[in-house]
């Protein structure tokens, strides 16, 4: 089979791939989509359909655009010098994105790899679990996670998952992970003025009610990701700093999709001018043009677990082995110097309040909008059947507007099969190299679709 053979590579794919999030009895009745190349802004598939990705790969993560050659170049020079060895030992391009990324986050000096967003994460969560037993005899050992947030796939990571549909039928899970309310000031629960603070107040609750003796960390998403694109209240990140202080509760900041440039910062957290004791990162980190996650600590928590040294269980029994993999940090490092001599920043800051403003009018158009948020180039429509109940639109519904944009060759995403009923917010996230013609056919795509959609109810 060539390459070029793109019918057998076709029949490959249906006869041999299990692929993410799909269900594979639609394969019987439809050829897969194959993407089989990219470049900027634009993917082509196997009927050579040319695509604006506003989805950065589909899930949040190509925020430097496709065919930079010089990522490509960078990684296999380093592999062919030193492909991997063991995260025990230090390799020179590990050694320089640690001190390169560590500097654009005050606070975290110390930097753990590993291969995906769940692991980053699950570290985080091991680390938690180790520190209540070596000093609090294993009671401050609850982690708390907001309804609504996603933190990954692993078992763990499910049983701090505040989407319902997301861990469904994959229970039992681990204990001492307990959820608070989310942040949503649409889809409001208390009637106040200060909802920001309403809503940390509320996860100070939780904490009284669990025993602040109890809670080790409270893990969140600096702007809720795939739970409907939720960007807190003002207010919310400072009184949970301000909470977290008062009660010696570690702060993990889940930072896989925010992370890296997308909200206009280097990471989502920054907006706020709050000090994370944990922040994990990954899809943006290297572009996709190689697997790499991280997770950054501060100086408190790394000299917890070398400043016994006599005790053989003190340090952080851990490896991962793809943490190893030096072509990850070399791409890592290229991916960092384009966001900067691109000015990557700024732009997501420029381009993402146009396609705000862009959907915030779309809003004022389309009754099927009822609520349109975000920041930087990562935005969100929250969609209705009824703007006076809030009532939401259906998933199938939401999906249809997906496919109408789809069929005139924009690819955004949506919430699907994650919160029962409310699976109804569309999702946009185009990489950081956005010009305002992309974010225009995007917008313009979106507008024809709620018509097309609308029409049809």
């Amino acid at each position: 089979m060539h390459d070029n053979d793109l019918s057998a590579i076709i029949e490959a794919d249906r006869a041999h791939v299990w692929h993410h999030m799909f269900q594979h009895q639609l394969l019987e009745s439809r050829d897969p989509r194959i993407i089989v190349e990219g470049k900027g802004m634009r993917v082509w598939d196997q009927n050579g359909r040319e695509f604006l990705d506003a989805v950065s790969g589909g899930v949040w993560t190509v925020n430097v655009g496709y065919g930079r050659e010089r990522i490509a170049n960078a990684v296999r020079d380093q592999l062919i010098k030193m492909n991997y060895f063991a995260g025990s030992a230090g390799s020179i391009p590990a050694a320089k994105f640690a001190e390169v990324l560590t500097a654009k986050t005050p606070g975290l000096s110390r930097m753990y790899y590993c291969n995906s967003g769940s692991e980053a994460n699950e570290k985080a969560f091991k680390m938690v679990r180790q520190i209540s037993a070596q000093r609090y005899g294993g009671k401050k050992s609850k982690i708390l996670y907001r309804d609504r947030d996603y933190h990954g796939t692993t078992i763990a990571t499910l049983s701090a998952c505040g989407q319902q549909q997301r861990a469904a039928h994959y229970g039992p899970f681990v204990p001492d992970f307990v959820e608070v309310p989310h942040c949503l000031e649409y889809r409001k629960q208390w009637d106040v003025e200060n909802y920001g603070e309403r809503a940390a107040e509320a996860i100070e609750e939780v904490i009284l009610r669990e025993g602040p003796d109890t809670v080790g960390a409270i893990c969140l998403e600096p702007v809720t990701a795939g739970g409907g694109v939720i960007t807190p209240p003002k207010g919310y990140w400072e009184k949970i700093q301000e909470i977290c202080r008062k009660y010696d509760i570690l702060l993990h900041i889940d930072e896989v999709v925010c992370g890296m440039g997308r909200t206009g910062e280097w990471f989502g957290y920054q907006n706020y001018g709050i000090e994370p004791d944990f922040v994990t990162t990954a899809k943006g980190v290297a572009s996709g043009y190689a697997a790499i996650a991280v997770m950054l600590a501060s100086d408190r928590v790394f000299d917890m677990f070398k400043d016994k040294p006599e005790d053989p269980l003190n340090h952080f029994r851990d490896i991962s082995t793809f943490g190893g993999c030096t072509g990850g940090p070399a791409a890592a490092l290229e991916n960092v110097a384009i966001i900067e001599e691109e000015g990557l920043l700024d732009n997501t800051k420029v381009m993402g309040k146009r396609l705000l403003d862009g959907l915030a009018a779309l809003e004022d158009k389309h009754e099927l909008i009822g609520n349109t948020r975000g920041l930087g180039l990562f935005c969100g429509a929250e969609l209705v059947a009824d703007r006076e109940t809030k009532e939401p639109l259906s998933e199938k519904l939401v999906q249809a507007v997906v496919a109408e944009c789809d069929k005139q060759g924009v690819i955004i995403g949506a919430t699907m099969r994650s919160l029962p009923g409310f699976n109804n917010t569309l999702c946009f996230s185009p990489a950081l190299i956005s010009k305002a013609d992309d974010i225009d056919e995007i917008l313009t795509a979106v507008d024809n679709a709620l018509t097309t959609v609308a029409a049809a109810m």
